[in-house]
């Protein structure tokens, strides 16, 4: 899979399936209204109608199925019909899992999805995961051939039906206009010379009826095809209120941030270490024309960030506090992003034991979701100041090491007397948004962690955890994950109950709770917020991904599309302000005026 190019294009064109393999994917009902004009050209000669039909007749989908079509080179599969309400709409775990399974092998392959609109982004985020990058297998060495996926969406509509031509309008072939959109398309092809047609039908013997049948056959496949080819143009290239086209291709970069995550999280330390993750920053802050913020080491101490330097200063490879910042003009308020990056977790002293040490090289999920989004996010367009904020460190043991019983000073100010040098996450996040709010002016701050192994425990393997300040917010986390299929479910919010678990006799807080079965994820959550302030004005938001930052062995990505989702508002691209919760009709009956108030509002 590491050398697997992922490409999305508006028609993937025909191909016999012996030379191009092909999968069919999409819930059940989506695939009935798939027409056959539509399919044929990828499927003959090897698979006729009635065997297509006959395939569809048999998936029984339970909670997936699938059907070959010709050996190993085509097949249809299908996705749960049905899913319940913490679930995405777009069976986006579902859609990886029957990637894996039923694409055939092959070096030139094509995946048609079948989607409505909504859940196109969370099928291309979830495509994407089937295909990790990282791999050291020394058979994958010796394997130069590329190999390449090429994805190609059928859009269906609303009714569960494919999208009336009808209603499609376009002004010019193949470039959107300022008032077109998810509705809107070219129009129907028009039947000219039709008589002169049935005419040249009848000169080569064709009855009325069998004329009626092929032209109708012409039309409809012509049809499918104009309606795929604007859907594409739609998701992929975008248009901006003035009628311009927005830069950079959405799904393309979206999967390139979860695949990019997912590399770096499958990464093991002795190659992922602080100064590599360092170079994956400034990479990526080269592409984007942005130079970053590094205070590493020793400035670290005199700058007084005694958590991530107190969590890394035992380690070969130094710790560090990096920021990439994009400030456009016209921004009306101030986002960061703060993630935790901990290249490898022993627990320090209170080291960890043999089976929960391994795996420890993805205590980095968090920074690497956010490096991922961050890239995404500013080639679409990104409109608002926007901050990200990695805290960088390797929890490692030595003679230097953080001991139990140790006091640190955060650049919060606070004081932290340390229990349990294996609670090492919060430290650096708290010196994180410490930071975002003090120095970067932050008005809303998210910070994104493996935090806690109590988060599988509380919300499962496939939803993080999500811990606010605001209501209006936890509703959001939770509409966003379910749009793009990143899913999330809240965590108890009540500091007045909880944060009594931290008190320290000679310090401020201790850093790990004093019972732990009293909401331990939760409680670790309000220790960062604590470091801001309960009080604070501004919008936090907390989101523990310990348990859905790996599916088995792999990492998954988990994070970038569920930022990208999160404040799709605040980018200029349709297809993230179609996925997005954040309110757009508040904002045009409230005018301009109301941006100041510094907070995204919610539909």
């Amino acid at each position: 899979m590491a050398n697997v190019g992922l490409q999305f294009q508006a028609s993937a064109g025909d191909a016999d399936p012996q030379s191009r393999p092909l999968l069919v994917l999409g819930q059940l009902h989506h695939l009935h209204r798939v027409p056959w004009s539509y399919v044929r050209g990828k499927l003959q000669p090897r698979v006729t109608e009635e065997l297509w039909q006959a395939a569809l007749s048999m998936l029984n989908p339970n909670p997936t199925d699938s059907c070959p079509l010709y050996l190993n080179c085509a097949t249809v599969a299908a996705l749960p019909s049905r899913v319940s309400r913490h679930n995405s709409p777009s069976a986006a775990h579902f859609v990886t899992r029957l990637v894996r399974t039923c694409l055939p092998p092959g070096t030139q392959r094509c995946i048609l999805m079948v989607c409505e609109r909504s859940d196109a982004f969370a099928s291309a985020c979830a495509l994407a995961r089937a295909f990790p990058l990282f791999t050291h297998r020394s058979g994958a060495a010796r394997r130069t051939e590329k190999k390449t996926v090429t994805v190609e969406f059928f859009l269906v509509g609303q009714d569960n039906g494919p999208v009336e031509v009808s209603t499609l309008q376009v002004p010019e072939v193949g470039m959107p206009s300022a008032h077109s959109g998810p509705g809107s398309g070219p129009p129907a092809p028009r039947a000219r010379g039709v008589s002169s047609r049935r005419g040249l039908g009848r000169k080569a013997g064709l009855t009325d009826s069998g004329w009626r049948r092929q032209a109708e056959g012409f039309w409809c496949n012509l049809e499918a095809r104009c309606r795929a080819m604007w859907n594409f143009l739609w998701l992929e290239r975008g248009v901006t209120d003035t009628g311009e086209t927005t830069a950079g291709h959405c799904l393309t970069n979206a999967t390139e941030g979860v695949r990019l995550a997912a590399r770096i999280v499958d990464t093991p330390c002795n190659e992922m270490n602080t100064d590599t993750f360092l170079e994956e920053i400034k990479k990526v802050g080269k592409d984007l024309g942005i130079t970053p913020t590094i205070i590493r080491d020793e400035q670290l101490k005199a700058r007084g960030f005694g958590g991530i330097y107190g969590v890394g200063k035992a380690a070969v490879h130094p710790p560090a506090l990096a920021v990439l910042s994009h400030t456009p003009e016209g921004a009306t308020q101030t986002i960061a992003w703060v993630g935790k990056g901990i290249v490898y977790d022993t627990g320090g002293l209170s080291i960890k034991g043999k089976t929960t040490m391994p795996g420890m090289k993805r205590d980095c999920g968090g920074a690497a979701a956010i490096l991922g989004a961050f890239r995404a996010a500013i080639k679409q367009g990104f409109k608002d100041n926007l901050h990200a904020v990695f805290c960088l460190a390797e929890n490692s043991v030595g003679p230097n090491a953080t001991r139990p019983d140790d006091i640190h000073l955060l650049y919060s100010g606070k004081t932290v007397e340390i229990n349990n040098t294996d609670a090492e996450g919060r430290l650096v996040l708290a010196d994180g948004v410490s930071y975002a709010s003090k120095d970067l002016g932050a008005d809303i701050i998210l910070d994104m962690a493996t935090l806690t192994g109590a988060q599988g425990i509380a919300t499962g393997k496939y939803h993080a955890a999500v811990l606010t300040n605001s209501a209006e917010w936890e509703a959001a986390c939770v509409k966003a994950g379910r749009r793009c299929g990143d899913l999330v479910h809240p965590l108890v919010y009540c500091p007045e109950l909880h944060f009594s678990e931290f008190t320290s006799a000679v310090a401020d807080m201790k850093n790990s709770v004093a019972d732990r079965d009293n909401s331990p994820s939760s409680c670790a959550g309000l220790f960062i917020a604590s470091h801001i302030g309960f009080d604070w004005p501004g919008v936090w938001v907390h989101v523990d991904i310990a348990a859905p930052v790996h599916a088995g062995e792999r990492a998954t990505g988990f994070g970038v599309a569920l930022l990208l989702a999160l404040f799709g508002r605040a980018s200029e691209d349709p297809l993230l302000n179609l996925v997005s919760p954040l309110g757009c009709e508040m904002d045009a009956q409230e005018g301009d005026v109301e941006r100041d108030s510094k907070r995204r509002r919610l539909v």
